[in-house]
């Protein structure tokens, strides 16, 4: 674990966030011991920087797989350095902290840093022009990425990951597109070009969203086997904290969806209670402000078990 101001700072450069429902979260919190916190997708800072600055004597671990993201946070946290440090890890592997059972809560946010979708390098934008990486941890070697994906798995390998992960109707089509490429698919723009053209006008009409966006989610969470994480999370937190405020944000329906069976669950085996019967959305006036919020859903749980 390292205290912020003993990492470099060269080359960090500002970037706005703004954290989906802050309000919403520390309203939860003050209703719950808050002594020490955990904040399971570090990012950029902004749900560490709302707790830090609301409950002025609470302890904050932020942590974070991109070792870029936990860079800026900690640049932009080093007045907070004696209450707020970093550690580079998955958040899946949170039961491997040897102190989490005297966490009083853990804050998960599973959306994408704007850092990772506005640095073209990074190729997690349909936006932006950039190789086609979408790796959250770049220094990695050993994690394939978007462009790999596509080049090694067969069509039906493709269509299965595009279903699953994004829940994209015509996976079959744009994966048999992808495979019929004369030439690897290697950038973000070539990756739209193609699914633009493998999907008929009325079509990409109906979807009344951009043609591509359902295929970036589904490669992303592919690569960074974010289900994984999240599967392994909820498996293992009830079993190493038993009196902690758990509070998740997501932003589509297969995490969704995977919260809400698993708190479901807790609560069935004693573990505690859901807090949220139906999950917090984002007011109208935080989705003016803040477009990234609009499918946004919170849900909170209360571990007590004795």
């Amino acid at each position: 674990m390292l205290p912020c101001f003993l990492l470099p700072e060269e080359g960090i450069l500002f970037m706005h966030h703004e954290p989906v429902m802050l309000n919403e979260v520390l309203a939860l919190m003050e209703n719950h011991s808050h002594s020490k916190i955990l904040d399971g997708t570090l990012g950029l800072g902004g749900y560490s920087e709302g707790i830090l600055k609301r409950f002025q004597s609470s302890q904050v671990l932020g942590i974070d797989r991109d070792s870029e993201a936990v860079k800026f946070s900690c640049q932009r946290l080093s007045e907070y350095s004696q209450r707020f440090t970093a550690l580079l890890k998955n958040f899946g592997a949170v039961s491997e902290l040897d102190d989490v059972a005297s966490y009083d809560v853990f804050v998960f946010d599973l959306g994408v840093s704007n850092m990772q979708i506005t640095i073209p390098e990074r190729g997690f934008s349909f936006n932006i022009d950039g190789p086609l990486d979408m790796r959250m941890n770049p220094d990695d070697d050993s994690c394939p990425s978007a462009a790999d994906v596509l080049r090694d798995s067969d069509a039906e390998t493709l269509t299965e990951i595009f279903r699953n992960y994004g829940e994209e109707r015509y996976a079959k089509q744009i994966a048999s597109a992808i495979k019929r490429s004369p030439v690897p698919i290697t950038t973000t723009y070539g990756l739209v070009e193609l699914i633009r053209k493998a999907l008929p006008q009325p079509v990409q009409r109906k979807m009344g969203t951009h043609p591509a966006r359902r295929i970036f989610q589904a490669l992303r969470i592919y690569v960074n086997n974010e289900a994984g994480e999240l599967e392994s999370l909820l498996k293992s937190l009830p079993e190493v904290n038993r009196t902690a405020l758990v509070i998740f944000v997501s932003y589509h329906s297969l995490e969704d969806r995977m919260v809400k069976h698993s708190f479901r669950q807790w609560q069935n085996e004693g573990f505690g209670k859901i807090i949220t019967r139906h999950p917090i959305t984002p007011s109208e006036d935080e989705i003016s402000r803040n477009y990234k919020a609009r499918s946004a859903k919170l849900r909170a749980f209360s571990l007590s078990m004795n």
